[in-house]
């Protein structure tokens, strides 16, 4: 499955129950049935994302030669995946990375130590995501501090194209990146250019034989 496809996938599931059965098109249509304008709703958010990480895919192929790049992948025992992963060159650690297609008239900043687009508080997003990537550490069996997470923001501008947010629930700093900014970020990191390792070559091993294609797993 290419990125975005279980959000796309999603995307329409959502948009299937909402249209399912005559009444409820009928009720629709009066502009009665609160369960299906929040079903489309849903289903608006999971298609925007799909596009976030198609963007945020097509980024990752910019980065210098020998980057190994995994897109959508499961995290067996859990109830997550995760859109993206990328190994540099040293393989001292691994990037875990999340797509965000928010509103592009409305700025992302922390106010109050949380982040927010616009006026809207996103910070439980990236609560959420700093427990996913904890959670993936522990299903790779590496030490928590090898994942490095970045919540990777289109359309909406981010405050100096980065925040850096701690969640202290999770004892991590999530980096959260304006797109226009990924891949220098990444390609500027430590251990982000210069001659593959083997370390980078065991790691992309150890992720292909744990961490499953989304929809691959048995």
């Amino acid at each position: 499955m290419t990125a975005g496809g279980s959000t796309s996938d999603e995307g329409a599931r959502l948009r299937a129950r909402a249209s399912k059965g005559w009444w409820r098109t009928v009720l629709r249509w009066c502009g009665i049935n609160a369960n299906d304008r929040r079903l489309e709703a849903a289903a608006v958010r999971q298609e925007q994302g799909s596009i976030g990480e198609k963007q945020t895919a097509d980024l990752l192929r910019r980065l210098p030669a020998g980057w190994q790049v995994f897109h959508d992948l499961a995290v067996p025992g859990r109830r997550f995946n995760v859109d993206h992963v990328a190994i540099p060159l040293s393989g001292e650690g691994l990037i875990v990375l999340d797509s965000k297609k928010w509103h592009a008239g409305w700025p992302t900043t922390l106010v109050g130590g949380r982040v927010h687009c616009g006026r809207q508080d996103r910070h439980e997003q990236v609560e959420k995501f700093a427990g996913y990537v904890s959670g993936t550490a522990s299903v790779l069996g590496v030490p928590a501090g090898m994942l490095m997470p970045v919540i990777v923001v289109h359309g909406s501008p981010v405050a100096g194209g980065r925040l850096d947010v701690p969640v202290p629930a999770w004892e991590r700093i999530v980096h959260v990146l304006a797109a226009d900014q990924l891949v220098t970020t990444l390609a500027g990191m430590p251990g982000g250019r210069g001659p593959v390792q083997p370390a980078a070559v065991e790691l992309a091993a150890k992720v292909q034989r744990t961490l499953p294609r989304y929809g691959s797993a048995a």
